[in-house]
């Protein structure tokens, strides 16, 4: 008789992404892909007439025109149905295999067809509108992920981030409706986020104060200065809040693509300079004397120090570095968006964007996925409000901020910061 040894429930798993997984983590994956399973082969498949289709708009200029697609709700949610119980399974009964969140995030992705399927059963969903909303709302999360990357990479935490967006949203609409410049807005945005960045590194680093702390009350003074100037000075005069924007630029040829052209390539230039900057922070991180530099501050700065490294003057740049690009962020908000400034209007994404960062283990394309994720969660319900799915706005707006703490509480496993990342330095 052969016996066979479990692992224990609490035992860690190191995965080949980075991240830390216990076997009760995964096998609680397996069981929530085969929960799923259940919901598209009873609501959204059975629950479903057979003859009721839903219909897919993959058309839209300028691209080559593409046929709708047309699909029969119920004989596409019970097959995926089954492919996603099969994907969860192996989760539950093998959780030291191999590819365990590429599995994972299969079963979720079929899950989301099968959901937009039911939503738009018996009518039709614009799936390349849907695409190009989601890229431009992942915009301003890639540019606060990024800036968050910067800081925390070189040990400095950045929980200003909320704060440098509203300071750059701010200055970028009012800079911008006065001068009529819409680069002088982003240029603006730039500024105001440095200023805040400039602030944290000077009482995070010079005077040693919480960073958290110094943080959160920069977020809240821009909040409150942000609310008062919106009432004083921009509501007395519209001159001042004229709501310019940056019209879509195609790029030639590749906007005539069939279904990804002009949802990637007809976009703003906010989303085509967070992808550049994306590529541009990757390979400087990773690949460069400066990054090397930058991460050997965030992970021993002691070691760093002995070989030469200044590691308070690599922080405050990469801190005043990460303001500049939250502010370009914040500016997003207003010219790369709805124009006009308003209170609050960054809705907490400086946080989600923090969340962006944290799933994409301080990694600029890891953090380009849960941008993706949290901006096809916001797209998703505005799109679920048009097809009136029953499902009460309130619970459509939760969706984006859901997924942000399932991130921060570690559904995807525990992942590991820079080891000094937070951490006060002082020269001896």
């Amino acid at each position: 008789m052969s016996v066979v040894a479990l692992a224990p429930e609490n035992e860690e798993l190191t995965a080949p992404e980075g991240r830390i997984v216990s076997v009760a983590r995964v096998r609680g994956m397996g069981v929530f892909l085969v929960l799923l399973a259940v919901v598209m082969f009873g609501p959204f498949g059975l629950g479903v007439a057979a003859h009721v289709h839903a219909t897919f708009l993959l058309g839209a200029p300028p691209a080559t025109g593409v046929a709708p697609l047309s699909l029969p709700v119920r004989w596409v949610s019970v097959p995926l149905a089954l492919v996603c119980a099969a994907l969860g399974c192996p989760l539950w009964a093998r959780p030291h295999g191999r590819g365990r969140f590429l599995l994972f995030s299969l079963g979720v992705l079929i899950f989301l067809w099968s959901f937009l399927g039911w939503a738009a059963r018996g009518g039709e969903l614009n799936f390349v509108d849907m695409l190009a909303e989601s890229l431009a709302y992942s915009t301003p999360l890639l540019f606060g992920s990024m800036s968050g990357m910067m800081c925390e990479r070189s040990g400095v935490v950045n929980i200003a981030i909320e704060g440098q967006f509203l300071a750059g949203a701010f200055l970028g609409a009012m800079i911008s409706s006065a001068t009529n410049n819409l680069w002088l807005g982003v240029f603006s945005g730039a500024v105001a986020g440095a200023i805040f960045g400039a602030l944290l590194a000077f009482l995070a680093l010079r005077y040693g104060a919480d960073q958290i702390i110094v943080g959160v009350v920069i977020v809240a003074f821009c909040t409150g200065l942000t609310n008062f100037l919106t009432e004083q000075v921009l509501s007395p005069d519209q001159n001042l809040n004229a709501g310019l924007t940056f019209s879509p630029f195609g790029i030639p040829l590749l906007d005539k693509i069939p279904v990804l052209g002009p949802a990637v390539f007809d976009q703003n230039y906010f989303f085509y300079g967070a992808i550049v900057l994306l590529v541009v922070i990757h390979v400087g991180l990773f690949k460069t004397r400066w990054g090397l530099r930058a991460r050997a501050v965030g992970e021993h700065p002691r070691a760093a120090e002995t070989v030469g490294i200044h590691v308070l003057s690599v922080r405050y740049r990469n801190v005043i570095m990460g303001g500049v690009i939250a502010g370009i962020g914040g500016a997003w908000f207003t010219i790369g968006n709805v124009g006009e400034f308003s209170a609050d209007m960054t809705a907490g994404l400086g946080y989600v964007a923090l969340a962006a960062m944290i799933f994409g283990r301080w990694r600029p394309f890891g953090a380009l996925g849960a941008a993706l994720l949290f901006g096809f969660s916001v797209s998703l319900q505005s799109f679920l409000a048009v097809l009136n799915v029953g499902i009460p706005s309130p619970f459509l707006s939760m969706a984006p901020y859901v997924i942000t703490i399932a991130v921060v509480s570690g559904l995807v496993g525990r992942v590991r910061p820079p080891a000094s990342d937070g951490v006060p330095y002082s020269r001896e």
